[in-house]
């Protein structure tokens, strides 16, 4: 490979270094690239790789956010009495 062909991976920030907004910038600019279709197929494959381990990232932070969070319950007269655990079912 040329350096003008190097891979997505190997020229890119180190995601686990990325913020989520960082993380998810980069994963909407290379769907972009890919909506496009003037990418060659080898950069495609690699910027397809790149994004998936972004969007893996960026659904793991998510995931932890959403387990950190929690709700008020709240009494039958409506005041809060304590908080719970983030339900996804209830």
């Amino acid at each position: 490979m040329d350096e003008g062909t190097a891979s997505p991976a190997t020229s890119a920030p180190d995601i686990s270094r990325m913020s989520f907004e960082e993380a998810l910038a980069a994963l909407e600019g290379i769907v972009q690239q890919l909506e496009r279709g003037d990418v060659p197929l080898d950069q495609s494959i690699g910027l397809y790789e790149r994004g998936e381990a972004l969007r893996a990232a960026c659904q793991q932070r998510l995931d932890a956010a959403q387990a950190r969070i929690e709700r008020i319950v709240t009494a039958a007269d409506g005041r809060a009495t304590g908080t719970a655990a983030f339900d996804t079912e209830s």
